[in-house]
């Protein structure tokens, strides 16, 4: 009976030491998150407003798609907040982008 139970504690062991590897490759998986900007003008408040309802609608696709639905409350907040987060992060090279590009019209 003990050798069956040190191997079933082996086996509960190795299966645990392999879960988070199976975690990294289910979020290395994941499709990647891309909003719309082409068409706004991110420079006014009618642009960034449109830009963080698309923003929303993007997170909440991006987690409910990667199976976040099922999981408790909290860990769908963080992952729409953590997507919110990068996307904002991207914007500020966006909106100078924009700039540049006006700039460029302009000289011609």
């Amino acid at each position: 009976m003990t050798n069956f139970a040190s191997r079933i504690a082996g086996v509960a062991t190795l299966a645990l030491a392999a879960l988070p590897f199976a975690a990294i490759s289910t979020a290395a998986a994941a499709a990647p998150v891309a909003v719309k900007v082409a068409d706004l003008d991110l420079n006014s408040a009618q642009g960034l407003a449109t830009f963080e309802a698309r923003a929303e609608k993007a997170a909440n696709a991006y987690c409910a798609a990667n199976g976040l639905g099922a999981r408790p409350v909290g860990d769908v907040a963080a992952c729409r907040a953590a997507v919110r987060q990068e996307i904002q992060d991207k914007l500020p090279a966006v909106q100078q982008a924009q700039v540049a590009r006006a700039t460029t019209y302009a000289a011609r």
